[in-house]
């Protein structure tokens, strides 16, 4: 079942068709879905009400789905996977593209991720991305930034998983400015900055994000020198945000621009 509208959506599904400013940089839109879970709040924690769809083409995806895992949130939070062909319509499910690993959507028989965020808000006129939590109960999105529902996973549901998974916090508060520091330049320079690169649309803009990746890159490998985590001696949620960027980078970015 497709979401119908009037309106030209392409500039919302289209990845290629991503925002650039005057000076041939990419821009990124910032998410429009930007609640949390808590009790007490619009959306509460209960087994089974949310659900989180996504793509493995995805890094940002990728990051809440490793999240969930870690925290044992399987049999709370149900996950539907799209297609990773996007087309202009943005991301298919398995009713319309029957990739092998696809699923169609168990809720709605949506076509396309697009027709999720038209049914959260019918007049959405941001861009159809995943990760999305969703919410059952209500029929609309919890949130859309992948960043923010890493912090979900890693407390609102503490009280209905065991013990020794609520125990696992990647955002511990004497390790936080550590953290914040942190992504303040791996977010910009390689989650984001494989983007700008990739969406550059001028040799001036490129060159500059290039660098800026390649130079994010060597300090991270120094940071990473002799030891196993980011920040500490312990896993935190900085680890999940940044080596997945590599492999999607070497496979998205290079077949987008013919590469392979």
């Amino acid at each position: 079942m497709s979401t119908s509208t009037d309106k030209d959506h392409r500039v919302q599904s289209d990845i290629s068709k991503m925002k650039t400013e005057k000076d041939g940089s990419f821009k990124r839109a910032d998410a429009s879905f930007r609640n949390t879970i808590q009790p007490g709040s619009k959306f509460e924690p209960e087994k089974d009400r949310y659900h989180l769809y996504v793509s493995y083409a995805c890094p940002w995806a990728t990051r809440t789905l490793i999240v969930r895992k870690l925290k044992g949130l399987e049999s709370l939070i149900p996950v539907t996977v799209v297609s990773p062909h996007m087309g202009p319509d943005g991301w298919p499910f398995a009713t319309v593209d029957p990739y092998a690993g696809a699923d169609a959507d168990p809720l709605y028989k949506s076509d396309h991720v697009k027709d999720l965020y038209y049914k959260a808000d019918p007049n959405y006129s941001g861009r159809f991305t995943v990760p999305v939590l969703w919410d059952k109960k209500l029929h609309t999105i919890v949130n859309n930034e992948s960043s923010e529902i890493i912090r979900i996973f890693n407390t609102a549901f503490n009280s209905l998983i065991s013990p020794e998974k609520a125990a696992l916090d990647f955002y511990p508060e004497h390790l936080r400015s550590q953290i914040d520091e942190l992504n303040s330049w791996v977010y910009p320079n390689i989650n984001n900055g494989v983007y700008r690169a990739g969406f550059a649309t001028t040799q001036e803009a490129y060159e500059k994000a290039v660098l800026e990746v390649f130079e994010a890159l060597d300090k991270t490998e120094k940071i990473l020198t002799g030891k196993d985590y980011l920040v500490g001696n312990t896993l935190t949620e900085a680890d999940p945000k940044l080596p997945q960027w590599v492999s999607k980078w070497a496979a998205n970015f290079r077949l987008m621009q013919g590469v392979v």
